[in-house]
């Protein structure tokens, strides 16, 4: 038997009453709210049922449902016949609109307004044209007699569906979503990836793969690299190479060239892979606007309407504005900077988000003349010891900070490349107001989820009212069974590529493979590129005492300095280590903080054993190597509990 529709159990009986295909659906109430006849077929008791305001609403949707759709089954998505059913209609080519009960939001109610509705009392409940067919085996015994062709025929030839153009169409061509389109066609599915980029305010624009490749890490990564090499030619002195200051000067130009010259070739990359993929790519801006249904509009305005079984949207996010004057009209973001084609001179970068500061450390590596204006605090999100301590190695080399301030207008006074603005603030704890001169002004604010504008509401999809961001379960489905998403538009997620690539890829491998591994969004490493860089892997120190109690972990820490910088004779103990242990699970290492050179490196291996459950002990008994700033780990010995000294003498 398919599973219980009411209350959710097997039911085993004799067979209930029940409406045929024909017959009970020449019996009809009226629905007075919209004049739309409502099938029914209940007893005296039912119908008064039926007529309580939160019953008949949810009638309603589940009618909704009907009368939208060619093929609705109510479905379980553990029931087997529930399987069985969607694999005939699919042999049929026939597309059907699928609601999982088991996986939607008020599931239950559902169900038992469902049989309500329709006396059946197992899933798979399947209608066609507006019509109850029944349960699987009702299903079945259509099929074979033929029924269901007719009444798919019903209104003439012209009126039966067609197959669905793709089993799967990805919106979105980032990172995450490549990797879920390519994982696809694996299993010889047909996909098609849309991707548009809708351009700045300023107009800036960029090709195939997604935030990441092209305004993203590899972007920061390779510009923070330049202002390493600045430090490195600063350091090279004391190590014996000789150069005059006249003949050593950045240019933006050849930067800039440089990098955009390698994420084009990115770009043109990710394209050869989809083709030679046979992933279906279009340049096109993709909008729900029916169930299973999309449109794909191009640059030109030219639209086409393409139908999936499923979608996976995988948008991502842009830079938010502050909706000031002056701002979209004046202002960068991260999103133009990385292509701007002359050097931004004195900048102002505003906000403290780990894209402020990554910038703002890069622009000030290369020469630059930066400030930096916070709100409140900075990286929000992250350990605050760690924060705070970027910040003061930041401002002891030259950043300028100013704090609890915001922008509130911002003016221009000259024209040009750059040209040079005024920018008026005031303060977020006071009346206070302040003006300042700058060539260029960085917004780092936050990022906004690009899921407004793509018809969710159309097919019903939820999404947070204040974040835009998409509640989804633990397998990346959405409220609407046939539509996942990843990465970056998922609500209460990590915003890292690498976790969208890894959550889209096993999400393709569960829908078309039989897998049943689900993205592990805990213990996930992450490196802040500022100049001195950050890494972490799980628990800030804030979380793990809010989670655990202060009781119940130990944190040990050290400061270190660096083989390569003590010749150079400078920045002796800035750079910091400390783990953070549960006392009551054998000091399990729970939190891992660095701050120094290479810390994604250094980062990436400890993530490795922390995830396989590294403890205290296991550390101290690893060897470590001599000498390397990773080396640190293996000898930490001193508590924040115990107030020891930490700080070191060499290397």
């Amino acid at each position: 038997m398919g599973s219980s529709v009411r209350k959710g159990r097997a039911v085993q009986q004799a067979e209930p009453p029940r409406r045929a295909a024909k017959e009970d659906f020449h019996q009809v109430t009226q629905n007075t709210n919209n004049g739309r006849a409502i099938t029914a077929s209940r007893t005296e008791d039912s119908t008064k049922s039926s007529t309580k305001s939160k019953d008949a609403e949810l009638i309603l949707q589940i009618q909704s449902y009907i009368d939208k759709n060619t093929v609705v089954i109510f479905s379980n998505t553990t029931c087997s016949l529930s399987t069985e059913v969607k694999e005939l209609f699919k042999s049929m080519k026939v597309p059907y609109f699928s609601l999982e009960l088991d996986q939607t939001e008020n599931g239950q109610k559902l169900q038992e307004a469902l049989y309500q509705l329709t006396l059946e009392t197992s899933v798979p409940v399947v209608f066609v044209q507006q019509q109850q067919i029944g349960d699987y085996s009702k299903t079945l015994k259509a099929h074979e007699e033929g029924k269901l062709q007719k009444l798919l025929e019903m209104n003439g030839p012209n009126h039966l569906q067609e197959s669905y153009d793709y089993d799967l169409i990805v919106i979105g061509g980032g990172s995450g979503g490549l990797a879920a389109a390519k994982e696809a066609v694996k299993y010889d599915k047909k996909v098609m990836v849309l991707d548009y980029v809708t351009p700045t305010p300023l107009g800036t624009s960029w090709g195939l793969g997604g935030t990441c490749v092209n305004v993203g890490c590899i972007p920061k990564k390779l510009m923070h690299q330049a202002a390493l090499l600045g430090q490195a030619l600063k350091d090279s002195r004391k190590f014996g190479w000789q150069f005059t200051e006249e003949a050593v000067k950045h240019s933006w130009e050849t930067m800039t060239e440089a990098v955009q010259n390698y994420i084009g070739s990115l770009n043109w990359g990710y394209r050869v892979a989809l083709r030679d993929n046979k992933v279906t790519y279009e340049n096109a801006y993709g909008e729900f606007v029916g169930p299973h249904t999309i449109k794909a509009t191009n640059a030109k305005g030219k639209e086409k309407l393409y139908t999936a079984e499923k979608f996976i949207i995988a948008t991502g996010e842009r830079p938010r504005y502050l909706n000031i004057p002056g701002d979209k009209e004046y202002c960068i973001s991260s999103d133009d900077l990385f292509s701007l084609p002359y050097c931004p001179g004195k900048t102002l970068v505003v906000g403290a988000s780990y894209v402020a500061l990554e910038c703002a450390g890069f622009l000030a590596g290369i020469g630059l003349d930066v400030t930096v204006m916070v709100r409140s605090i900075l990286l929000r999100g992250f350990d605050q010891e760690m924060a705070n301590k970027i910040g003061e190695y930041m401002e002891e080399h030259g950043i300028k900070f100013i704090k609890q301030f915001v922008p509130t207008k911002v003016e221009q006074i000259e024209e040009g490349t750059p040209g040079k603005l005024k920018v008026i603030a005031k303060s977020t704890t006071g009346s206070q107001t302040i003006e300042g001169e700058y060539n260029t002004v960085l917004l780092a604010v936050g990022r906004d989820a690009c899921t407004r504008k793509i018809g969710l509401d159309k097919v019903g999809v939820k999404i947070n009212k204040i974040s835009g961001k998409i509640p989804a379960n633990d397998e990346e489905q959405t409220n609407v069974p046939y539509i996942y998403a990843i990465g970056d538009v998922l609500e209460d997620k990590l915003e890292l590529t690498p976790v969208a690539i890894q959550a889209g890829r096993l999400l393709t491998q569960r829908l078309y493979a039989g897998a049943t591994l689900k993205c592990d969004y805990v213990n996930v490493p992450t490196t802040v590129f500022t100049p001195m860089e950050y890494g972490a892997c799980g628990f800030s120190e804030e979380r793990a005492l809010e989670k655990f109690g202060e009781d119940n972990i130990e944190v040990y820490h050290s400061f270190f300095w660096p083989l390569e910088w003590t010749v150079p004779g400078r920045d002796n103990n800035k750079c910091y280590a400390k783990i953070i242990c549960n006392i009551q699970d054998n000091k399990r290492v729970i939190g891992f903080h660095v701050l120094g050179p290479n810390a994604g490196e250094v980062t990436q291996g400890f993530a490795a054993a922390i995830k396989c459950g590294l403890t205290k002990e296991q550390l101290d008994s690893t060897i470590g190597i001599h000498p390397v700033c990773a080396e640190i780990f293996t000898t930490l010995s001193v508590t924040k509990r115990s107030g020891g000294n930490i700080i070191q003498s060499g290397c």
